[in-house]
């Protein structure tokens, strides 16, 4: 029996409402200028039939060159080479939906990272590579730990593109608090606690994957958390803007980009996974939260305590 505790979205598509399945779009009629919706397609068959020029920010997170099952899809481990022409596949998809000043952000593990590094350099400007220590990760016994993934920012001209620095700064609670001449030098002295705002780096160390207490995890195996996308969201886009993603999985890009208020666009080849993601778009309306983004920064992990007492002392 499942505990009171676990808010897992996992229900069937026999457990969903018919409301709820209307609401996925099916890519067979024109759908050229569609926002706001998830499609549930094939994306190297979808991308070809939407709207030139539109995207500002897209979310890459392809199947990682792993055997791996996806909702009984299964995505076979390739070739060096037959996953960079994988790769260039759905580049060449892509590059005409972007705008000319758009961001694209690509997810790895470390292995497929070394295939995909030659091939996105030869389409966009690498600007950075950013480490996300996810921490769970199965332990081995002849082997390192794999703890950790890549995130590639990129962008389709070299200097111009968005990235707004002061959207994403991280809040840590200050330790050991310095002061120069009795004034609090670089951080803020508040009935709250001791803060430091900090600029961010391309080490991500405060995001936790999603877990059965969360209300935003679903039965996704391979699911990025709001937090995540919504650092990205953030940086490298506008309100209003919109957000692509052609492997949205259970909606995660989607949601944080409505919770953002950007305009949004998924496909997904599963309809389970659809079902998940649009059900989680529902409850946007009355619920925007992300779990570690409270007043405007990113919080350090496991300081909900102090998040909550920041915020009720502002309400």
């Amino acid at each position: 029996m499942r505990s009171k505790r676990n808010k897992t979205i996992d229900f069937s598509l026999e457990e969903a409402s018919p409301e709820l399945l209307e609401q996925i779009l099916q890519p067979i009629k024109n759908i050229r200028g569609t926002r706001d919706k998830i499609i549930n397609g094939d994306s190297f068959k979808v991308m070809k039939k939407l709207s030139p020029h539109q995207v500002s920010l897209a979310l890459i997170d392809p199947p990682y060159n792993l055997n791996k099952q996806y909702d009984g899809l299964n995505f076979k481990k390739m070739t060096t080479e037959e996953y960079q022409e994988y790769t260039q596949k759905w580049i060449n998809l892509l590059k005409p939906l972007l705008k000319d000043n758009a961001s694209v952000y690509v997810f790895s593990d470390w292995a497929t990272s070394i295939s995909l590094a030659p091939v996105l350099a030869q389409n966009f400007t690498i600007q950075n590579r950013i480490t996300w220590q996810r921490e769970k990760g199965r332990g081995s016994q002849k082997n390192w730990k794999n703890g950790m993934e890549d995130i590639w920012f990129l962008t389709v001209d070299p200097n111009k593109y968005t990235f707004n620095v002061d959207r994403v700064k991280q809040r840590r609670q200050v330790v050991a608090p310095y002061k120069k001449d009795g004034v609090a030098k670089d951080w803020q002295a508040t009935s709250t606690g001791n803060f430091r705002d900090t600029m961010p780096s391309n080490f991500w160390d405060d995001i936790s994957i999603p877990y059965w207490s969360m209300p935003e995890n679903t039965g996704h195996p391979t699911q990025k958390p709001e937090k995540l996308l919504a650092k990205i969201i953030l940086a490298s886009s506008n309100p209003g803007d919109f957000i692509f993603d052609p492997f949205a999985g259970s909606g995660s890009s989607l949601v944080t980009a409505a919770k953002l208020n950007r305009h949004y666009l998924g496909i997904e080849q599963s309809l389970l996974y659809c079902a998940w993601g649009q059900y989680r778009l529902n409850q946007v309306k009355n619920d925007q939260t992300i779990q570690g983004y409270t007043d405007g920064v990113f919080w350090e992990r496991n300081t909900l305590a102090a998040q909550r007492k920041v915020m009720r002392h502002k309400n």
